[in-house]
C-alpha cells in the first residue's frame, strides 16, 4: 500500500480543522473528468463528516492529456494569494465543461482578481514551482493518476464515490481510539 511521503503542511490548500481526526489528501487536475466527478463527493463528506474531516488539494495536472490543468492550477494558486483559493477552485470544477483561458480569466474577474495581474501570473508561470513540487510529491507517495486520495496517510484503493470515500473515512474515524 502506498503511504502519503510529504506531509501535510501548512503551506498546503487546507479545508477543516487542523485538529480534525481524519485527513484526506487529493492529488488532482482541474481538466480531469474524474476529478470533476469526485468534486461533489468530496464536498458531500465534508459536509456530512464536518469538524471530523480536514480535506487538502494537491495539483497533479496531467499536462500531456489535458492541456488547460496547469494554467487552472496557476490560477488557483494566484487567487490564494488573494485568500481565493477555495472560490477559485470550486468554480474551475463546477465549470469543469468550458476550461479555458476564457472561463479562468472569467471567474478571476468574478472573484475581482485583477485581470493583469492573473494574466502576467499565468504568462510568467509564476507557480510553478509549487505545482511542480505538489506533482512530484505525488509521484513519490504513488499517485499515477487523478484523482487520487489518501485517508490519513494511506493511499485510498476504493473508487471516487461518496459511499466509498465516505466509507472509508467513516473507517479511519472507528479506528481511533475513544478518549
Amino acid at each position: 500500500m502506498s503511504v502519503l511521503r510529504t506531509p501535510v503542511t501548512s503551506a498546503d490548500h487546507i479545508q477543516g480543522p487542523m485538529d480534525a481526526p481524519v485527513t484526506l489528501v487529493e492529488y488532482g487536475d482541474y481538466e480531469c473528468g474524474y476529478c470533476g466527478l469526485a468534486f461533489p463527493n468530496i464536498k458531500g463528506a465534508q459536509k456530512h463528516f464536518a469538524k471530523k474531516l480536514r480535506f487538502v488539494f494537491r495539483h497533479f495536472p496531467l499536462t500531456e492529456a489535458h492541456p488547460f490543468a496547469e494554467a487552472a492550477a496557476e490560477a488557483a494558486e494566484y487567487a490564494g494569494t488573494h485568500d481565493l483559493f477555495w472560490e477559485m477552485h470550486d468554480g474551475l470544477y463546477t465549470n469543469q465543461d468550458e476550461l479555458g483561458l476564457a472561463l479562468i480569466l472569467s471567474l478571476g474577474s468574478a472573484l475581482g482578481l485583477s485581470d493583469l495581474g492573473l494574466r502576467d501570473a499565468l504568462a510568467q508561470r509564476r507557480f510553478a514551482a509549487k505545482i511542480q513540487a505538489d506533482f512530484l510529491g505525488g509521484v513519490r507517495s504513488g499517485v499515477n493518476g487523478t484523482p487520487s486520495f489518501f485517508i490519513n496517510g494511506e493511499k485510498h484503493a476504493g473508487s471516487y464515490s461518496y459511499q466509498e470515500l465516505a466509507a472509508a473515512i467513516d473507517a479511519h474515524l472507528q479506528a481511533i481510539p475513544a478518549r
